[in-house]
């Protein structure tokens, strides 16, 4: 290894993968439904937001839609 890299002539890239970025977003959710999200991730050993992501992601990929009716 090296003991001094020289960067200055190095060329950057655009990263390839930039539209495959996750989107930050901002939600509120009842403390009940995070705690079950959290449970569950940590049974199966990952992260609770990476399995609401799935989660949500396959509603959207199977058009789930709920059946509720909104009081008004």
């Amino acid at each position: 290894m090296r003991d001094h890299y020289d960067f200055e002539n190095m060329k950057g890239e655009k990263n390839p993968y930039v539209k495959e970025l996750k989107q930050p977003v901002t939600m509120r959710l009842d403390k009940s439904t995070v705690a079950y999200f959290k449970s569950l991730a940590n049974e199966l050993g990952m992260p609770y937001q990476s399995l609401i992501n799935l989660y949500l992601r396959d509603c959207a990929l199977n058009h789930k839609k709920l059946s509720l009716k909104w009081a008004s």
